[in-house]
């Protein structure tokens, strides 16, 4: 059973392609981690400063992990975070499949 994030950012005027950029390195680094089974960066058709990830590990460990990497505090928290104007960060793991 794996566990999932979902990232909600939506970022300052103007500051979408450098926070974009700054991800897309994110993203790099983030799929070579153990146990990352996926991770993608998204940006809203309507409103090009919504910004969403959509991350998937193979156990909610694996995610702790990746939230102490030197990646994501540097890029993350360093670089992004004082680029937006918020931020919204869902953990998900998903129900149990029932049979019809």
């Amino acid at each position: 059973m794996s566990f999932t994030v979902v990232a909600r950012y939506r970022t300052l005027p103007g500051r979408e392609d450098a926070v974009l950029a700054v991800l897309d390195q994110v993203a790099a680094a983030s799929r070579q981690e153990p146990g990352c089974l996926g991770y993608r960066v998204h940006q809203g058709t309507e409103d090009p400063r919504a910004v969403v990830l959509y991350e998937e590990y193979a156990t909610e460990a694996d995610f702790t992990a990746h939230c102490v990497t030197p990646h994501f505090r540097q890029l993350v928290l360093g670089e992004v975070v004082p680029q937006l104007e918020s931020r919204d960060v869902v953990r998900c793991a998903p129900r149990p499949e029932v049979s019809a």
